[in-house]
């Protein structure tokens, strides 16, 4: 095992110009999104550090743990995945956007087809109070799309309060659907994440570990198969972190520098709840108040989120990929197929066996 630091200190962005003898505006979140719960702590696009040269929109970001066994995923030709089924599962409708979203973009174009599962109603989430549940549920159905899913499916559990519930519940409703939709592969919030203020996303993770097992199985809710229906056969699942600290290790990393754009078009959508949504034309805005203006904004509304997005919300996938000589990456505690024993022992029986 080793650890590496995503960035050793505020000089190696090099990517992201420093304002050179800039003071911080009077109040430097104008224009910039609200500090939000679900992203991560190792980075606050919020928080300025002042430097010699001025101040920079960046702290330095956390480090993972990486396993012996890392493995890079790198795009796959044609649709080697043709056939096999993925659920990508979160607490709330930012958790896959903000950090699994450019590999499920990357599985779905190598065949999968992709669904989104959501357990919160988010009615904790949203700028103005009274709207979060019906704002939020449109932006699910936009990242549903944007990622290029089939279809989403929401538990509408209250937000912030799903260890308030029955965990058997939850287990049973998934259970249900990763039968029916004869899931492959999930991507979820890694259940084993200790560090993770957020109680519904330990509780999302927990859930569905315990899901994935069952549902493979034929005994658990055997009335599921006398309406037809068959056990899922659950061969990976990548697990995804928002605080990703020493104890996570991380196993796989994938190259996403292909889908980051479709990457930074999912977190547009997230307009309620943010950090990114329509942050690229409120920062256009205060700039021009300002008389002021970024020249690789742009000037269309959708073309100035996406690129605020990747300059800045996306930066940690940016320095993580060029450890690897990647453009952008994302990391998992990737789990798959479990070893063929069966196949294992009759082949070293076979080995061993003398003719009768």
């Amino acid at each position: 095992m080793r650890r590496r630091k995503f960035l050793a200190s505020a000089g190696a962005l090099g990517a992201i110009p420093v304002l050179a003898n800039a003071k911080p505006p009077a109040n430097p979140q104008d224009g910039m999104p609200e500090r939000h719960s679900d992203l991560p702590a190792k980075y606050n696009p919020c928080a300025y550090s002042n430097t010699k040269t001025g101040y920079s929109p960046f702290t330095i970001p956390d480090y993972y743990m990486y396993a012996n066994d890392l493995v890079i995923e790198r795009n796959a030709p044609g649709k080697p995945h043709t056939g096999k089924v993925l659920a990508a599962i979160q607490a709330h409708v930012d958790d896959v956007p903000l950090f699994a979203s450019g590999t499920v973009a990357k599985l779905i174009d190598e065949g999968y087809t992709g669904y989104l599962i959501r357990f919160s109603n988010d009615e904790a989430s949203g700028r103005t109070l009274g709207h979060g549940v019906a704002q939020n549920e449109i932006d699910n159905e936009n990242a549903t799309k944007a990622v290029g899913c089939k279809k989403a499916f929401t538990f509408y559990y209250r937000n912030h309060r799903m260890d308030d519930g029955a965990i058997i519940e939850l287990r049973a409703r998934l259970i249900l659907l990763f039968r029916v939709l004869q899931v492959n592969t999930v991507f979820t919030l890694d259940p084993y994440n200790l560090y993770d203020e957020n109680p519904d996303h330990l509780v999302v993770g927990k859930v569905v570990e315990t899901a994935n097992w069952m549902s493979s199985g034929d005994r658990d809710y055997p009335e599921h198969f006398k309406t037809g229906l068959k056990p899922a056969r659950i061969r990976e699942k990548y697990y995804y972190s928002r605080s990703p600290q020493g104890h996570n290790m991380v196993n796989r990393i994938v190259d996403i520098s292909s889908y980051v754009d479709a990457k930074a078009r999912v977190n547009t959508t997230t307009i309620a709840k943010g950090p990114s949504g329509t942050a690229g034309v409120r920062l256009r805005e205060y700039l021009r108040a300002r008389g002021k203006k970024l020249p690789w904004l742009g000037n269309y509304d959708e073309t100035v989120n996406v690129e605020y997005t990747k300059r800045y919300l996306l930066e940690d996938f940016h320095l993580l990929g060029q450890q690897y000589g990647l453009q952008y990456a994302e990391a998992f505690r990737y789990i798959g197929p479990d070893a063929p024993y069966l196949e294992n022992i009759h082949r070293a029986a076979m080995q061993e066996a003398v003719d009768l």
